[in-house]
């Protein structure tokens, strides 16, 4: 019976969906997916969780980039979102939304000169620490990207669904990439209850024999 608790518990949290309410609390915060405590403890949840948005977003980088790839990016979004506020398909729904059309690469140059996957422009990646060369690595700029995400969510005062429309600016041009934002996040949270369902079927067959 407690095993059955523990697996229900997590398929719920799993698919939580990511548009619930974000609020700030001292030090910390939620994420954009419920990570409320259970039986087997936050932080394994939270783990569980991210573990298996890395899953879906493989899958989703590999439909715009090699294997390999969509493999090591998809690392990427769950190493360096660890720690903070912050879930790997935040990072994941970004890169897809600014290079998602140019294969995910790592020498993408917008018109306006923003630079790498998640497309930071050069003085916002030195205000953070980082040149434009370190904008063509990957992790470099996954860390420049999480950086410039917290500068927007203090700007939205912790409304992660503003904070990401303020990451592109303001104006139509922000509007249309929240568009683009909301249809790869449903895109992936249906993926994520497809595995969910796979993991329950998988569950109960075994339960039978």
């Amino acid at each position: 019976m407690r095993k059955k608790l523990i697996y229900l518990t997590c398929l719920l949290l799993l698919t939580a969906c990511e548009n619930a309410p974000f609020k700030l609390a001292e030090n910390q915060s939620t994420t954009s997916l419920s990570t409320e405590p259970s039986i087997l403890g936050s932080t394994s949840i939270s783990r569980i969780q991210r573990k298996k948005q890395q899953a879906v977003i493989e899958l989703a980088f590999s439909r715009r980039t090699s294997p390999e790839r969509a493999r090591q990016l998809a690392a990427i979004c769950f190493e360096k979102t660890a720690g903070t506020v912050f879930m790997p398909f935040d990072l994941a729904e970004i890169a897809l939304a600014e290079t998602g059309g140019h294969r995910l690469s790592a020498r993408a140059v917008s018109s306006q000169g923003a630079l790498g996957v998640w497309q930071l422009m050069p003085i916002r990646a030195r205000s953070h620490g980082y040149s434009s060369n370190d904008m063509r690595d990957d992790g470099k700029c996954a860390e420049a990207a999480v950086c410039e995400l917290y500068t927007k969510l203090d700007m939205a005062h912790g409304d992660l669904e503003r904070a990401k429309k303020y990451y592109c600016g303001q104006g139509p041009q922000a509007t249309a990439y929240m568009k683009k934002i909301r249809t790869i996040r449903r895109e992936m949270l249906a993926e994520l209850n497809v595995q969910s369902d796979k993991l329950a079927l998988a569950d109960q067959a075994l339960r039978i024999r």
